[in-house]
């Protein structure tokens, strides 16, 4: 990849997808007026040529040319290997 890139990690939540992950990556910000901290999280979908990376894992994400409708982002690098269980969802924790 090229120089000058956005690179951002985060950890796979989808991997259901062909050649296609989605990757949740987290920040933590302070509110401006009232100092809390906030923590945010944000799903980018991002190609992946060998559908090497799974569920849990932690990767590397690099902003790219637009590669579909949706996907912005290649994955650069896998950094850690996950447990291979997805967090559980909205849906889970509310029954």
């Amino acid at each position: 990849m090229r120089a000058g890139r956005r690179r951002i990690i985060g950890r796979v939540v989808s991997d259901a997808m062909l050649q296609t992950v989605v990757v949740q990556v987290e920040s933590i910000q302070r509110h401006r007026l009232y100092k809390k901290t906030l923590r945010t999280k944000k799903k980018y979908k991002a190609h992946d040529a060998e559908n090497s990376a799974k569920v849990g894992d932690l990767v590397r994400i690099v902003e790219s040319r637009p590669l579909s409708k949706e996907v912005r982002w290649v994955v650069e690098e896998i950094l850690e290997r996950g447990t291979g269980i997805a967090p559980p969802a909205v849906e889970e924790m509310a029954g």
